[in-house]
């Protein structure tokens, strides 16, 4: 039997991770899909517990062109302007 480890073997230097926020009220948070067919639902409720709940002031929904790919450089600078990006996937 092989044990395969899922990490990535390459090491960024100078990499942190950000500073967590301390609230989302008034946050700008980004949804990126990956546009397959059940994310559509699934962040629907996602945003709307966002709102309600949390007090986010924008909700920005985003698809990836192709699913099985990173997002685009543009999107991925699109997102740079907000405060936290939920990314999922649907099938």
């Amino acid at each position: 039997m092989e044990l395969m480890n899922p990490g990535h073997e390459q090491q960024v230097a100078g990499c942190e991770p950000a500073v967590r926020m301390s609230s989302l009220e008034g946050a700008v948070v980004g949804l990126i899909s990956n546009g397959k067919e059940n994310t559509l639902p699934f962040f629907d409720r996602v945003e709307s517990i966002l709102r309600t709940e949390y007090g986010v002031s924008e909700v920005v929904r985003r698809i990836k062109k192709n699913y099985s790919a990173p997002a685009e450089d543009e999107l991925m600078q699109e997102a740079i302007g907000w405060d936290a990006v939920l990314s999922g996937v649907g099938d």
